[in-house]
């Protein structure tokens, strides 16, 4: 299983980028995950319900299951790479959105128009930068600038960046 980033500010464009990618990346024949990272603490279960009593009680995991979907609850790791490995096996690419720390290669969102600098900048493990207009600064000179609104173009570069050979078109 491979791993790669979409980094980038608040209102970039992330989660819309990688709504767009997935599909495509699912026809090229990859079985992808998602991870979404957040800031806040998070939390889909109720006090007073059956899970959440479990949970309370001290079980390390809590996985609850209903007919279509189910939600495993547990601490978050402290690694990367154990973050990862609670995804089970079978997979082909996770996708992480935020977690800008990983050393993972990312591909950063980024809008001129927010007023925000590159997070490339800083962080040697972006390859890329997709956005929706001219780049500025030492990094603008040296990355590869995306098309934001071309993802089939970025889910490419993806592709051939993570070393899968694209053989047909999806």
């Amino acid at each position: 299983m491979k791993a790669f980033g979409i980094v980038g500010y608040s209102g970039s464009g992330k989660t819309t980028l990688l709504c767009a990618l997935i599909p495509y990346l699912r026809e090229a024949g990859l079985r992808v995950a998602a991870i979404k990272a957040t800031h806040h603490d998070i939390d889909w279960d109720q006090p007073g319900k059956d899970s959440y009593r479990l949970r309370e009680a001290g079980a390390e995991a809590v996985l609850l299951q209903g007919p279509e979907r189910c939600f495993v609850v547990r601490r978050s790791p402290r690694h990367w790479r154990t973050t990862l490995d609670l995804l089970g096996t079978g997979l082909d690419l996770v996708l992480v959105e935020g977690n800008k720390d990983w050393p993972i290669p990312k591909i950063e969102v980024h809008r001129p128009a927010l007023g925000r600098g590159l997070w490339a900048e800083q962080d040697p493990q972006v390859i890329a930068v997709a956005s929706d207009g001219p780049l500025a600064g030492p990094a603008a000179d040296t990355l590869p600038r995306l098309d934001l609104n071309d993802p089939p173009a970025i889910g490419r570069y993806l592709l051939t960046s993570m070393g899968w050979r694209i053989t047909e078109e999806p």
